[in-house]
């Protein structure tokens, strides 16, 4: 499977503009930390852009959500690690992430919906102005993106042994490289 391959079933399965991007984002946040972590840029990219290619498929059906992505990705030639990093995503299937790039993706997915809220909440609504401290104290506020499940986020620290400003940091500028596919 290759990068278009992929992009193309986001584009084929999910209308979304937004869930799109979220998952554009996830796959620059993922390759940044293969890179961090010397693991495979290219899978853990891939497994990025498409954990999401479900939702719409799915209804929203958490019970239903990431098997049938999963699925998909064996479709097109995923990895084996890929698919498992997918469906372990989705607590509700009971599959643990044992693997980094099930931890990464767990830890990665929520950061980017951290990253966008802070960067629409600024007059210019542009990642460029965002600043690592701010979203660390957005981090802090329980009730700012309530949907970005902190703690998933920081399991950076024991599931990946980076530190959360790290991560933070790392997420904010992986995201910064890809900010006009995201449109901030």
């Amino acid at each position: 499977m290759d990068r278009e391959e992929a992009l193309d079933s986001v584009m084929a399965n999910v209308e979304n503009e937004n869930l799109v991007k979220h998952m554009l984002a996830t796959e620059a946040v993922m390759k940044a930390l293969a890179k961090r972590l010397g693991e495979n840029e290219e899978e853990w990219g891939l497994t990025g852009l498409l954990h999401d290619v479900d939702v719409e498929l799915t209804e929203g059906d958490i019970n239903s959500h990431s098997q049938l992505g999963a699925d998909l990705v064996k479709e097109m030639g995923g990895s084996e690690a890929m698919v498992r990093a997918i469906l372990s995503h989705n607590q509700e299937h009971g599959v643990p992430p044992q693997t980094r790039l099930d931890k990464a993706l767990i830890c990665a997915d929520p950061l980017t919906g951290l990253i966008t809220a802070a960067t629409l909440v600024r007059p210019d609504r542009k990642l460029a102005s965002v600043q690592a401290s701010s979203v660390k104290k957005r981090f802090k506020e329980k009730s700012f993106a309530a949907g970005a499940n902190r703690e998933q986020i920081a399991g950076c620290t024991q599931m990946l042994q980076i530190e959360l400003d790290e991560f933070i940091e790392l997420g904010l500028k992986a995201m910064k490289g890809v900010a006009e596919e995201l449109g901030l």
